[in-house]
């Protein structure tokens, strides 16, 4: 999986970005090596705003995109509630696959066996 990250008036630094790749490097494993995934973070400059930090993410999978967006007062804690949203997506959408997959090969099976 290629990870982007990018920043909109933020600073991405490298430790930022490390801390991107060790969230997501779960996800990684669980997807096609030609899944991409961006990370925007974002900071809201509106002082009335509490969580300021915002964190979204969009991963381009093979016929769909999952995309996720949390905020808080801290960066790494966006990054994180960021990552466990986008999984919990993640493991959703491979669990249907598996699902579908299962239906049909059964379906296969009793189609053979009337004909």
């Amino acid at each position: 999986m290629r990870i982007e990250v990018r920043g909109r008036n933020v600073e991405v630094t490298s430790q930022l970005r490390g801390h991107v790749e060790k969230r997501f490097a779960r996800i990684g494993r669980q997807v096609s090596e030609l899944a991409v995934l961006e990370v925007e973070l974002s900071e809201e400059r509106n002082p009335s705003i509490a969580d300021s930090q915002v964190a979204q993410a969009t991963l381009h999978l093979k016929r769909v995109t999952l995309r996720a967006r949390e905020t808080s007062p801290e960066m790494l804690h966006s990054i994180h509630a960021l990552a466990e949203d986008l999984r919990r997506q993640v493991k959703r959408h491979r669990d249907k696959r598996r699902k579908r997959e299962q239906t049909r090969r059964i379906m296969s099976r009793f189609r053979g066996r009337a004909a």
